[in-house]
């Protein structure tokens, strides 16, 4: 090979193999038009008022804030097609329906439609309304352990009663951090306070509808073997209103997911948690 030849591929080779590289990424979407697939999602302003939704039942009747999870651009935990974002709003209209037709409670729900809402906005709108009662509606995700089964139910605490509860806990108040911004932070001082004032009354009375629902769905529901949980979850952080987070199975256990997305499955969390905000409501009245 002449020196010529070889000082042209030692010059031209290094072009082809660039070229080479950038046509690729640009047919893979890595770079050019379109590349990196950017979602963007509408955030809410700051300071922009909170929405409320519409309550239904008798005015003399308490009241209840029905919150399904996650929700517009925030999926939730997703499974084998299941998305967690559906599944709990099928099961909070569900138990509103239930709700409705047995009298027991005026009913709200934080959103009736595809919608993201931040942790703060959630409890933000059962303390407008003026609630007695919050209960936030989850499912959750073991990934490739499609062993782990069973709904567990949540109350707020500043310390978490397992290494599993932490991790939830993680997950879910992630959904209101985009782009490494948490969107609904707010100050340490701040944060105690809620968290004192939760442990006190308004805690005690969480802590009791949360025994209840166990109690109620003995038989009925397939609980996890530690049911009870505690951890620090941003949506339960409204200080004066009594709020549990009922995490409804896992959609990484067929089992579960079957049973979560059932017409049988929705009936039977309605009728269960229907009776429990009924048993809770008649002990409040009784105190």
């Amino acid at each position: 090979m002449t020196r010529p030849v070889q000082l042209l591929l030692i010059v031209v080779l290094p072009l082809v193999i660039v070229a080479s590289l950038v046509l690729l990424a640009r047919s893979t979407g890595l770079v050019g038009p379109g590349a990196g697939f950017v979602m963007r999602a509408e955030l809410p302003a700051k300071d922009a008022p909170i929405e409320l939704p519409d309550v239904s039942g008798d005015a003399s009747l308490p009241l209840v804030v029905i919150d399904p999870g996650h929700g517009g651009f925030d999926p939730g935990a997703t499974a084998g097609g299941y998305v967690e974002k559906r599944l709990v709003l099928a099961l909070a209209q569900a138990l509103k329906e239930e709700i409705e037709a047995q009298g027991i409670a005026r009913v709200a729900l934080t959103r009736s439609d595809d919608r993201y809402l931040l942790h703060t906005e959630r409890y933000r709108i059962a303390q407008r309304l003026d609630a007695d009662l919050f209960l936030s509606i989850h499912a959750d995700s073991a990934g490739d352990v499609s062993e782990v089964t069973g709904a567990s139910i949540y109350t707020l605490s500043n310390e978490a009663s397992s290494r599993a509860a932490a991790l939830f806990a993680t997950r879910v108040n992630a959904s209101d951090t985009i782009g490494g911004v948490d969107l609904s932070r707010e100050s340490d001082t701040v944060s105690d306070i809620l968290v004192e004032l939760s442990q006190r009354r308004t805690q005690a009375r969480s802590v009791q509808f949360a025994e209840i629902i166990e109690r109620e769905g003995q038989g009925t529901l397939e609980f996890h073997p530690q049911a009870r949980r505690a951890a620090w979850l941003a949506v339960l952080r409204a200080p004066d209103i009594p709020s549990v987070l009922f995490e409804s199975g896992f959609i990484s256990n067929q089992d579960d997911a079957q049973r979560i997305a059932s017409p049988e499955g929705r009936e039977a969390f309605a009728e269960v948690m229907a009776r429990s905000i009924r048993v809770y409501f008649l002990r409040q009245r009784d105190e």
